[in-house]
């Protein structure tokens, strides 16, 4: 299986927490690729594409991701299996906590992606996003949180890639 991390970054933190994920997979087993650098369009060619997103201010994306945003509608992700992980502040910004989480992926499902990596949202206190579940009970991907959390952020990839891994091969069985 060919497994994929395309992030976007502006402060390294997303980089950083791309780069633990494919430290717990497998350094040798996944390419990390920073959107910036690469069209979005080259995740087609793997297996496996781990998407990685900040939220800005007042719910915003974080810059490469809006300038590639509309790339992702002539994705091709049918057959493809896809999880998220966001970044955000749930204390400065409470109120739009992992908002381009969400938005990415409702941007990715329409794709045809199985979308598999959804997190409870348990041990976060927030008073909104769009980043979660219908029923309020998860959130859509990993959520990290770096400037509040960060002594959380390596046990939530551990638990993570544990999870992913228990739903591919969830998939692979099917």
């Amino acid at each position: 299986m060919k497994i994929a991390i395309f992030y976007g970054s502006t402060t390294c933190y997303t980089e950083m927490a791309a780069e633990k994920i494919q430290a717990e997979i497998g350094v040798d087993q996944v390419e990390i690729f920073n959107i910036k650098d690469v069209p979005l369009r080259d995740c087609q060619q793997f297996d496996l594409i781990i998407f990685g997103i900040s939220t800005w201010d007042f719910g915003e994306l974080q810059e490469d991701w809006e300038s590639t945003w509309d790339d992702i509608e002539a994705l091709s992700l049918h057959g493809k299996i896809v999880a998220l992980y966001g970044l955000g502040d749930q204390q400065g910004y409470g109120e739009w906590f992992q908002d381009a989480l969400g938005m990415l992926h409702d941007k990715v499902l329409p794709q045809g992606a199985n979308i598999i990596g959804y997190w409870p949202n348990e041990g976060y206190e927030f008073e909104h996003s769009k980043a979660l579940t219908d029923d309020g009970e998860l959130f859509v991907g990993l959520s990290l949180d770096d400037e509040t959390q960060y002594d959380l952020t390596d046990q939530r990839i551990e638990q993570w890639v544990a999870q992913i891994i228990d739903e591919v091969a969830e998939l692979l069985v099917d």
